[in-house]
Parts: C-alpha cells; structure tokens; sequence
C-alpha cells in the first residue's frame, strides 16, 4: 500500500485569538514528530479565504504556514477555498491516483473542519484513511468545547468508517 501525508491548512491565521479557546497544545510537535518520520509522499495544503478580514486571507501573514513547517519541501502544494483538499487548486484525486496512492494519512487544522471533511470524502474516492488525531485541533464552537468536537470527529469517522483513527504514535512507530 503507498502511503501519503496529508497536512491540512497548516496556517499562522490559526494562532488568531478571535477563533477562541483551542484544544490540543501539543499538535504542532505531533506534525514536526510525524515529519521527522515520514519517508513517503507529502502534501501540504493551505486554505485560501475568501471571506474579506479572514485570518486565513492570501496575502496574509495568516495565510503562511506555522514554523513547524519552515524548511519542509512537499511532493505537492496547493490552496483550496473550501473544506475539502479534494477540491481545491489541484485535483488531489487524479495526482494520487496517478502515483498509485491507495491511503492517506491526516493531520492538520481544523480537526471538525477540513480534516474531517477531507477524511469523509477520501474515504468516499475510496481511499484507505487514517486521521492522525493528535496531530490535529480545534476551537470552541457554541456550547461544545474544542475537545467535545474532536472526540465528535473521531467518534462520527471512525464509527462511520470513514477513517481509521490513530496517534502520532502509531505512524511514527
């Protein structure tokens, strides 16, 4: 099975104060532990706002990516405006599938977000997916705290088998 790193919107916009209360500090040194380990195919994707005044905004210094990936060097880059890294600046799907890519392993921001709209649809193309957990976070968002969204993610991915759901352990070994 070839394998590929998926980093979603590994963005600087993220550390905006306005998004609220985050969950897991300890991400970005889950995303440099699995890049120190990975060997195979890597995709960085970054999300392009639309919305006027978003952190997220090209052009931005919200819009580049947090430090944990300075000096990284991708297979593929690209942006995309919406929550899927399927539909975005670069047909994901066909450049995979041309480098005979069956799994793809997660990580990134949003975790309730475009990590989890990512997996659905991966798994959907039908790849094998595994969504690296504690490599991803979240915010606060109406009564549910950042942490109840992730446990959410997970449970909805994995019960719904969309994903497999692992650590930074489990790929790193």
């Amino acid at each position: 099975m070839t394998s590929a790193l998926i980093l979603i919107d590994v963005q600087r916009g993220f550390d905006n104060p306005v998004l609220g209360p985050r969950n897991n500090p300890d991400a970005e040194a889950n995303i440099a532990a699995l890049l120190g380990a990975w060997t195979g195919t890597l995709v960085l994707v970054r999300h392009d706002s639309v919305e006027p005044g978003s952190p997220l905004e090209p052009g931005t210094e919200g819009n580049t990516f947090k430090p944990v990936l300075d000096g990284v060097v991708p297979h593929l880059l690209f942006g995309k405006k919406v929550h899927s890294a399927f539909h975005g600046e670069v047909d994901l799907h066909a450049w995979l599938t041309g480098r005979g890519i069956t799994e793809i392993v997660l990580a990134g921001i949003q975790t309730n977000m475009c990590v989890e709209t990512t997996a659905r649809l991966g798994h959907n193309l039908g790849y094998r997916v595994k969504v690296v957990l504690d490599a991803t976070y979240t915010f606060d968002l109406g009564d549910l705290t950042a942490d109840q969204l992730a446990q959410a993610t997970a449970t909805n991915l994995a019960g719904g088998r969309f994903a497999q759901i692992v650590s930074t352990k489990d790929v790193t070994g």
